[in-house]
């Protein structure tokens, strides 16, 4: 019988898991790829620019902040469901990668609060009186810190996700050449991070290489998650 119940769990938290990957992924993309990235709101190496474009589109970049917020908020009972789908498989193992995930959540949290500090000082101008034009461009260069701890960010995403994808091909939970997948992605995601803080001019050019492949593991695992759950051998009573 209680088997039976940790099975069902199981079950409950694969369909979870898949839900909040497809939701984490959507608001993700649309917070650092639309909002960050192609507009011209962040521009890299040009504090004063960036600060002008955050007064003159303050209300898209609180929208990004907001997704921001809640693709990390997600991410804990994300985790949460991934850990009790992959406990029974090697419970040290899941509990690692539990803990690499909420590190990542947690840095990501304080980056997100420091980007939200200095998009306060610099769209008010009741604040922006009270600095002269190098302050105003030193708080920007906040931002261009807030990339920097994304790198970090990364990292334990790329950890901890190798870890659960490790435990999901061990399983056979799901397809291993998906599970594959998504270990290949995963490392390679380190990779790239540590390239990045060593050679940062080649951040623009592998930013698509890096991220493209762990974001179709993500997707793809939401989509089989939710819709075809998790392959959980039935135990014998």
């Amino acid at each position: 019988m209680e088997n039976q119940a940790a099975i069902t769990a199981q079950y409950k938290a694969a369909r979870l898991a898949g839900l909040l990957y497809l939701i984490a992924m959507a608001t993700g993309f649309f917070a650092e790829f639309y909002v960050r990235f192609p507009s011209t709101l962040v521009v890299s190496g040009d504090a004063a620019k960036t600060a002008s474009n955050i007064m003159a589109n303050e209300r898209l970049y609180r929208i990004g902040i907001a997704n921001n917020l809640i693709t990390f908020a997600i991410d804990v009972p994300l985790i949460w469901a991934l850990y009790v789908l992959l406990r029974p498989v090697n419970r040290n193992l899941a509990l690692l990668a539990v803990f690499f995930r909420l590190i990542e959540t947690t840095i990501a949290c304080v980056a997100i609060i420091n980007y939200y500090v200095a998009m306060q000082f610099i769209s008010d101008a009741d604040h922006l009186k009270a600095f002269d034009s190098n302050q105003i461009q030193a708080l920007s260069i906040l931002h261009d810190t807030y990339a920097l701890t994304f790198v970090v960010v990364a990292i334990f995403l790329g950890l901890g996700s190798a870890v659960f994808n490790y435990l999901l091909f061990k399983s056979r939970y799901i397809p291993r050449v998906l599970a594959a997948w998504g270990i290949f992605s995963s490392f390679l995601l380190l990779i790239s991070q540590f390239a990045i803080v060593i050679f940062p001019e080649v951040e623009k050019t592998i930013i698509p290489a890096c991220y493209g492949p762990i974001a179709i593991d993500e997707i793809a695992l939401g989509f089989w998650l939710l819709i075809k759950g998790a392959n959980i051998p039935k135990m014998e009573s």
